[in-house]
């Protein structure tokens, strides 16, 4: 079976299946105009791995003065994640939305979690492979419109947190895979 191949709206890049509106959706986060809302708002906070748990933990004493003082009373009381509704680690979140880890400028950590710099896809294990969906969003509506006025595709736009999470032989992979589709008409 050849490893890379396409299943009408799914496309399978080695071990991980995507859904193939990550090559044909425009976007382009446009920070300027929705200031980071992904990291204020919803009902949970960013998953997170072991391995990045270990990474906050290992920051805290740093980040520690720089945090809002809910944010710090937070983590006193439930450390740096807690698990959402599914079981999943998520980073603990201030007033039911804001991430703990969220500054004036941006985001505190040293390296954003994979989750938050792959957003809008979000990843989910499909026993042995890994499934990839575009999280559509209302606050994203600036992305999408400036994506598509510069005409810039959601996996273009996420190719540093593409290669980041599954390597470069990945990405030119799924890269090749869209220029296919573009010569067939499809993009």
């Amino acid at each position: 079976m050849d490893r890379n191949q396409s299943f009408g709206n799914l496309i399978e890049v080695g071990d991980v299946i995507l859904h193939s509106d990550i090559l044909t959706e425009y976007f382009c986060c446009d920070i300027e105009s929705c200031h980071g809302k992904c990291c204020e708002e919803g009902d949970a906070g960013a998953p997170v791995t072991m391995d990045e748990i270990a990474d906050i933990e290992e920051q805290l004493d740093d980040l520690w003065p720089q945090l809002s003082v809910g944010a710090q009373s937070v983590i006193d009381r439930q450390g740096v994640c807690y698990p959402d509704p599914e079981g999943e680690l998520v980073t603990s979140i201030v007033s039911g939305g804001n991430c703990a880890f969220r500054g004036p400028q941006g985001c505190l950590l040293k390296q954003k979690p994979i989750s938050c710099h792959l957003y809008p896809i979000r990843e989910k294990k499909l026993g042995t492979l890994i499934g990839l969906n575009y999280h559509r969003w209302n606050i994203c509506q600036e992305a999408i419109r400036l994506g598509t006025e510069r005409k810039i595709r959601l996996y273009e736009f996420l190719r540093e947190p593409l290669i980041r999470r599954f390597g470069r032989e990945w990405y030119d992979e799924l890269c090749n895979i869209a220029n296919e589709l573009k010569k067939q008409g499809i993009l």
